[in-house]
């Protein structure tokens, strides 16, 4: 017997294939899942209700880019607690701020921004001040609000075309990310402080201020292109006016900082101010011209920017863009910004469906995550704003749904495989064809592999003659009550069932899972071997009820042979059977069926030597010497196992 067909019958095999069939994935089922989880996030990101994420997302990217180096066009003249301690005064006089204004003038600033509301006089010193703000250098400020109620007025001794609103934009959340560049009235456009103290600047260097086709502002090549309400991680902002996202260029080294006394004092070097863009403002917590910013959540102490210095990185911006082809924000469109989420979504779903090792879908998924933070921060540093938290919950919630759905479906499947296929075959058998499920649906075929089992057969002695002396229906019931004891022992001694050969059985000890060490190997001869034993003592049993039912009484022989095997699926698609294939196999017949003459008991046990080096001595046998087996060239030495040893 060359190839031994294993144990999926034809019947089984039309169970394999109906299993097969029903555990095919639901593609279709998938794909919904993963439309209905982008579906919800755009919704729910349309809502903006994922806008408070976005922002943290974007913060956090912000804080993780390399601060750049402080602007030299810029020179920042902060009012602080101590200036304030030794003035004794505050609001600082119109002399004092006089007086510091002529200091810084009469170093040629190309332009001073003054970031203080000086709508009313402040003794002493106010005619000293007057003559100070007719220098055509000087821009001042006012704040416009949202009414007229908020609104307060620029200083009367300025012309309206140097006076800038200073007016902040706040997002939802408090922190300033935006810089409203200019807004517009019914009858005219009032420009902010920092687009007037940029334009000053520019102005020198032959750059003036111009509008596109497409009404966007333009200096020089630069085009500042209007912020709209769902750019970047936007969804539901206010974008009135005209705004654009303020690209911070460092959190405290923005620019050279002195104090007021230090002006005041001639402390400060002339290249410092020449040429350079001064702005003169508050910086003392006290006075509480502070914002919040990105780089808020991580500062101890004192977290909110001072508002002369955010003025000063409006203008960096502004002036950095235009001559130093630093990048302004850019975005996605709104659908390339869908199409980035669902394409989340789908890697989602595929990476769940196709990685079945949970530490490997683990590891995948926060790779993923990581490849898409990473990206976003790479793409942030050119410029570019696209949204991270959208695509990052697509891509986890479609994972977890589609993975909780093939989980349940896994488990489903996993009852089903069991139960039909359970109940014609070892419940090792199932599992193992439960597990190459992946293979078996591609090809079709479980894959061959070779290993070393411990392959028992039996057979019993004169059944032709006991068939023709009952009735068919009276040898089923008795060849079933014997097949049945038989069975309960081979899986009792963790075996399997391979074939029902009529009257007999073809067992083996070591698959389908590869016993690989030397121990496993010997572990399975040895519970063989006891099954035999086992088999023996079942077969007195069965033979002693069925004497006095009247039932035929009989003897089996038993061969056991270990050595290598292949085992895998045989046939095709049509009709397959799971076969244990090797000389093996046809040694451990030949060892049944060898010397019937020599019937020494109800149950002959014969092993080869390959088996008997395994039994590590817990059986007492008895040699027959080398026999010549059919078929074999080759003698085989043969030992009859006699029980357990005594020891």
């Amino acid at each position: 017997m060359t190839i031994l067909n294993g144990l999926l019958s034809s019947k089984l095999a039309q169970s394999c294939s109906n299993v097969w069939r029903i555990i095919i994935p639901k593609k279709l089922d998938l794909v919904m899942a993963g439309l209905v989880v982008t579906g919800l996030l755009l919704g729910i990101r349309h809502l903006g209700w994922l806008q408070p994420l976005e922002l943290v997302a974007f913060d956090l990217m912000v804080r993780i880019r390399p601060h750049e180096a402080p602007d030299p066009r810029l020179l920042v003249v902060g009012i602080t607690e101590k200036d304030i301690e030794t003035l004794d005064q505050y609001p600082i006089s119109d002399a004092v701020l006089a007086q510091a204004l002529a200091e810084l003038s009469q170093h040629q600033p190309r332009i001073i921004g003054l970031d203080l509301a000086r709508n009313i006089p402040i003794e002493p010193g106010h005619q000293s001040l007057v003559a100070q703000l007719q220098n055509p250098k000087i821009i001042g400020i006012t704040f416009i609000g949202n009414n007229n109620l908020e609104r307060v007025a620029p200083p009367p001794e300025i012309p309206e075309e140097r006076i800038g609103f200073s007016d902040v934009l706040l997002d939802p959340d408090g922190v300033t990310r935006r810089n409203l560049i200019y807004s517009l009235t019914d009858t005219n456009i009032l420009p902010s402080f920092s687009l007037l103290l940029a334009l000053a600047y520019l102005e020198q260097e032959k750059i003036a201020a111009e509008l596109t086709q497409t009404d966007d502002l333009k200096l020089g090549k630069t085009v500042f292109k209007r912020l709209i309400f769902n750019d970047g991680g936007y969804q539901t902002i206010d974008d009135g006016d005209y705004q654009i996202l303020l690209n911070y260029r460092s959190v405290a080294n923005l620019a050279r900082q002195v104090t007021l006394q230090q002006v005041l004092n001639g402390q400060i070097e002339p290249d410092w101010v020449k040429n350079k863009v001064v702005l003169i403002g508050i910086t003392a917590p006290t006075i509480n011209d502070l914002f919040y910013t990105p780089y808020s959540a991580t500062k101890t102490g004192n977290v909110q920017m001072p508002g002369v210095i955010l003025h000063a990185q409006m203008v960096s911006q502004i002036l950095s863009a235009v001559l130093d082809n630093r990048p302004l924000f850019w975005y996605w469109s709104e659908w390339l910004e869908v199409l980035w989420i669902a394409g989340w979504s789908l890697l989602g779903g595929v990476l769940v469906t196709q990685t079945r090792n949970p530490l490997l879908l683990i590891l995948s998924g926060i790779a993923g995550v990581a490849f898409l933070w990473g990206g976003a921060i790479v793409l942030l540093l050119e410029g570019a704003w696209i949204p991270v938290v959208a695509p990052t919950l697509t891509f986890l919630l479609t994972a977890i749904v589609v993975g909780a759905y093939q989980l349940q479906e896994s488990k489903q499947q996993e009852q089903m495989v069991m139960r039909l296929l359970g109940q014609q075959t070892s419940p090792k058998i199932a599992q193992a064809l439960w597990k190459e499920r992946d293979c078996l649906l591609e090809a079709g075929l479980l894959p061959g592999q070779t290993l070393t089992a411990t392959i028992l057969l039996t057979d019993l002695k004169g059944f032709s003659t006991i068939s023709e002396k009952i009735s068919p229906a009276a040898v089923m019931s008795w060849l079933n009550e014997y097949l049945a004891a038989m069975t309960q022992e081979v899986q009792k001694h963790q075996g399997i069932i391979n074939k029902f050969t009529g009257d007999g059985i073809l067992a083996v000890f070591g698959v389908p899972v590869p016993r690989t060490t030397s121990a496993e190997i010997e572990e399975d001869a040895q519970k063989a071997v006891a099954c035999a034993l086992a088999i023996s003592d079942r077969l007195e049993s069965l033979n002693r009820s069925w004497e006095t039912r009247g039932l035929p009484i009989v003897q089996m022989r038993v061969g056991i042979f270990t050595g290598p095997v292949m085992v895998g699926s045989l046939g095709g698609k049509e009709r397959l059977e799971y076969g244990v294939i090797g000389d093996s196999v046809n040694i451990a017949s030949r060892l049944e069926s060898c010397e019937k003459h020599r019937q020494l008991s109800d149950c002959r046990i014969l092993i080869a030597k390959e088996t008997l080096v395994h039994l590590q001595g817990k059986f007492q046998v008895e040699s027959w010497g080398s026999l010549a087996l059919k078929g074999k060239q080759q003698k085989i030495e043969v030992y009859r196992i006699l029980g357990n040893s005594k020891e």
